[in-house]
């Protein structure tokens, strides 16, 4: 399953990200071991890096555990170790409960604690040391999301010989929000020492540009941010300071389409997709959302809309029913709690008050399922809501489209998520307007087939044409630019690859869950 690999080893291509793409498993003899977990971005990277004998670094999800370096199917993992308290003070704490609502639009207020700060500061710190010390000379760093943006300075200063990229995959807010947050200036300080930093939509990359001259001061022309260097050797901007030219813009990430198309012409999914209509009483319209537990998503719009559509008279219960998946997400975190409270309450009271014996409106499932489950899901539903408030892309959105090979089914989606840059032949909708989302989700219901299937041709075309491989392929032809001719990499690996061995794993959303539960796992034991 793995085996050691030595800690003096030294890679030329190295990928660093909060969470390792491996989860310790015990085998029925008790035995411990590593499996491969799922995800988008690890079925992008897998090739590039077997390619480039690349090497992944991670913390391996669970808290006060030191593991040594080893390999995993092919990749080279090297654990970064994480106490109890960093986990509650840098990952739940400044990362979730201070990043992740600031850069959402302040949808919930952010907390802001200097210990969580100093938390922040430190893992960082230990992660640029582990990338720094692996390694090689011009060699080329990938680092992933929001949990990292600091490492891209400090490994800089402990090895400016390095190429290094960042990419953030969550939204990035405007200047007005994010100027609140009074680390502003060395959060950007930390996302500058990169090379080539990535975001999802044009307008995150826009909003970071102008982070940068408001609050840095910095001088900016397209994509390209002039970034002031002490360096005799470096270039001179127009003002005649010697500078280092940073590129940030945005790269859409996606999904391996094939594959989600593979399993979904499985005949025992397809069957499976009809055992799910037929218990639910064979409507004549299944929606269905899928999500995390996130207020982010979306969730209690969503329900409201479909629920004053059936009050109203315009659904009629026996003709429709919404399937609700919404995956255990930060279960410990108030904020967290209190939107499962009321969105069950909602559910609740929306089935209790418009239910019939044989028919409920809303089928509500709050845990997480196989991938191909979710396929069958997916299959099974004649209309996709994503009515996400704010979402750096929803691959949920996508996933649903590529399984899709029959050219059916109608995509509602949200204006803020964005998945809508690129899915344009989607019904779009700003999901704060219940009205109007009322109005779309009976229109999509209405919809002929003809209409459905011009839709869907074009949205299959554009998910197949824009895949994950394109994304990484992009990404990493951008970074080369940057590199020293020593250090060039070989992004033609960028091809999905082992698709049969991941299609037994969890859908995209539940990498998120099950990163959210190891650290609520983790409070739960220092509280015991």
């Amino acid at each position: 399953m793995s085996a050691p690999s030595s800690s003096s080893s030294k890679y030329s291509f190295v990928v660093a990200s909060n969470r390792l793409p491996v989860d310790r498993v015990v085998d029925e003899d008790g035995n411990e071991g590593w499996r491969h977990s799922p995800g988008g971005l690890v079925t992008a990277l897998e090739p590039v890096m077997r390619a480039n004998d690349g090497a992944w670094v991670g913390w391996v999800g669970q808290p006060d555990v030191a593991v040594e370096p080893f390999d995993n199917e092919g990749i080279h993992i090297v654990p970064v170790p994480l106490s109890a308290s960093d986990v509650e003070d840098y990952y739940e704490g400044f990362s979730n409960d201070t990043l992740w609502p600031l850069y959402h639009d302040v949808i919930e207020h952010p907390s802001y604690h200097r210990d969580w700060w100093i938390a922040y500061k430190s893992v960082n710190k230990r992660f640029a040391e582990q990338i720094a010390e692996i390694t090689e000379q011009d060699g080329i760093v990938w680092v992933q999301d929001y949990q990292l943006q600091l490492v891209p300075a400090l490994l800089r200063e402990l090895r400016p010989d390095l190429t290094i990229g960042f990419f953030n995959h969550i939204p990035f807010p405007p200047v007005g929000i994010y100027a609140q947050l009074p680390w502003r200036a060395q959060i950007l300080d930390g996302l500058l020492g990169a090379d080539v930093i990535g975001f999802q939509r044009h307008d995150d990359a826009s909003d970071f540009l102008r982070a940068v001259r408001h609050i840095k001061g910095y001088t900016t022309k397209g994509t390209t941010i002039d970034v002031p260097v002490d360096d005799p050797d470096a270039p001179r901007s127009r003002k005649g300071i010697t500078v280092r030219h940073v590129e940030a813009r945005h790269f859409p990430i996606s999904i391996d389409a094939e594959s989600f198309e593979d399993i979904a012409r499985r005949p025992e999914v397809q069957e499976r997709a009809r055992e799910i209509r037929q218990g639910l009483g064979n409507p004549k319209t299944v929606l269905l959302g899928v999500d995390r537990l996130d207020y982010t998503k979306g969730i209690r719009h969503r329900i409201k809309a479909f629920g004053e559509l059936v009050e109203d008279g315009r659904i009629r219960v026996e003709d429709a029913t919404l399937v609700q998946v919404a995956s255990p997400s930060r279960e410990r975190v108030d904020t967290y709690k209190t939107l499962r409270d009321e969105i069950e309450l909602s559910v609740g009271r929306i089935n209790g008050d418009l239910g019939t014996i044989g028919h409920q409106p809303i089928s509500y499932l709050h845990h997480g399922y196989p991938r191909e489950e979710m396929v069958a899901l997916y299959l099974a539903a004649d209309i996709m809501l994503v009515t996400a408030l704010r979402d750096g892309m929803n691959l949920v959105a996508k996933e649903y489209v590529a399984t899709r090979f029959d050219n059916d089914g109608v995509l509602i989606l949200s204006e803020f998520a964005g998945a809508a840059d690129e899915l344009k032949q989607a019904v779009i909708i700003n999901p704060h307007d219940i009205g109007a989302l009322k109005d779309s989700i009976e229109r999509a219901i209405e919809m002929p087939r003809r209409e459905r299937s011009t839709r869907m041709r074009a949205l299959r075309k554009r998910v197949r044409d824009n895949d994950v491989a394109r994304w990484s392929r992009s990404f990493l032809e951008a970074l080369d630019r940057h590199a020293p001719s020593t250090a060039r990499i070989d992004p033609s690996g960028a091809e999905p690859a082992h698709r049969e061995a991941q299609t037994d794993n969890m859908s995209i959303f539940d990498q998120d869950a099950q990163t959210a539960r190891a650290a609520e796992d983790t409070r739960e034991d220092r509280d015991a």
